[in-house]
């Protein structure tokens, strides 16, 4: 490329609480596993049916009261794997958008 700057494609993903498109770095995702129980993934490869949520408090709160978090992985938590979702969560250094 002559004279040209090369742009890099930055991937977007959805966060399943508010609904806004981010760049997936901003999100953390979510991965339902082999046995259908869901896990926080940090880096954001695991293999697994995936849902993104924001590094806010709010969303977190939505994401895991609801069963939307359910429907966006096709799966059923337990009251087990929901507690500890709850403190992933907690563990994780939230921001103010």
């Amino acid at each position: 490329m002559k004279g040209g700057s090369i742009r890099q494609h930055i991937p977007q993903r959805t966060c399943m609480a508010c609904r806004k498109v981010r760049p997936k770095r901003e999100l953390i995702r979510l991965v339902r596993i082999a046995d259908g129980s869901v896990e926080v993934d940090i880096n954001g490869k695991r293999a697994g049916r995936g849902a993104y949520l924001c590094r806010v408090q709010e969303c977190w709160e939505i994401g895991l009261k609801g069963n939307q978090l359910e429907y966006a992985l096709r799966t059923t938590l337990t009251q087990d794997n929901r507690d500890q979702l709850i403190k992933a969560a907690e563990k994780l250094s939230f921001s103010a958008i």
